[in-house]
């Protein structure tokens, strides 16, 4: 397979630091529609992988993300807002980042270029064959993330991968490819950007979907969604109000007594 790295190619624009902010604003809006057009290309996959990842999630299974830098970072993000979002327990969706928490903070680029410390990630979650691993690399040779998948497919968990490039490495571990190509970026080389957004749309897809169709969203409304501040109060308050046709007194009563906005509808006529 031929396979050339895109995401390290030369820009396509040049002497940055002589434009205007106004040019230099224009310049990134237009990379960043390459990347929703990038994204629209690769709808197909993005779909065949969410049908794969919800029956193992709902015959209980996990959902993991491996990953290193902004790539790492992004799963770990989206990982981290499902709880909040959706209610489900810390475990269900998982990212893991080359060099741990710290790396969240700071660049610890060394930490990515082990290709055994991901599978020692991954057995520390107790992962199994009823698990699911997707490999987050705009690159798509992240060593980490490479040698995560490769060990995966060994231990016959399943895999996927979210890359930039056609061909790499990194999918020839992975049972779904989404290889969506947003060509150079702005500033040569700089990943986080159109490359870091088109990963993020996908992400955000992936777990959104999922979580609709295993349960976790009601009509349009984050049924499960945990009360951990005002805004999310006020939130639920509103959702068992004109899902119950109620006054604002009643749903306070509802929401206080069973702290949950699922339990607070469905035992409404109980009350």
């Amino acid at each position: 397979m031929n396979f050339i790295k895109v995401t390290e190619q030369d820009s396509n624009h040049n002497d940055l630091e002589k434009k205007s902010v106004k040019e230099l604003v224009k310049l990134m809006h237009h990379e960043d529609n390459n990347a929703l057009n990038a994204v629209q290309k690769v709808l197909p996959e993005v779909t065949k992988l969410i049908e794969e990842i919800v029956p193992k999630m709902e015959s209980g299974g996990r959902l993991f993300y491996i990953g290193a830098g902004t790539s790492g970072r992004l799963g770990v993000i989206d990982a981290s807002e499902c709880p909040p979002t959706f209610g489900t327990p810390p475990e269900k969706v998982v990212g893991l980042i080359a060099g741990g928490i710290p790396a969240l903070y700071s660049s610890i680029e060394i930490a990515e270029d082990s290709y055994t410390e991901a599978w020692d990630d991954l057995k520390s979650n107790n992962i199994t064959s009823n698990d699911f691993v997707i490999g987050i690399a705009a690159s798509g040779t992240t060593p980490y993330v490479v040698g995560g998948l490769r060990d995966c497919k060994k231990n016959n968990i399943p895999t996927a991968c979210i890359t930039c490039n056609k061909n790499s490495p990194l999918s020839e571990y992975s049972d779904h490819k989404i290889e969506v190509i947003v060509g150079p970026e702005i500033v040569t080389g700089s990943s986080r950007l159109k490359a870091g957004t088109s990963q993020k749309l996908i992400l955000n897809m992936i777990s959104t979907i999922s979580m609709i169709l295993i349960g976790h969203v009601r009509g349009n409304k984050m049924v499960d969604m945990q009360l951990t501040n005002s805004k999310l109060n006020k939130r639920a308050r509103e959702i068992v109000m004109k899902e119950l046709s109620i006054d604002l007194k009643k749903a306070d009563e509802l929401i206080i007594k069973h702290k949950n906005v699922r339990s607070a509808i469905d035992n409404f006529n109980n009350e």
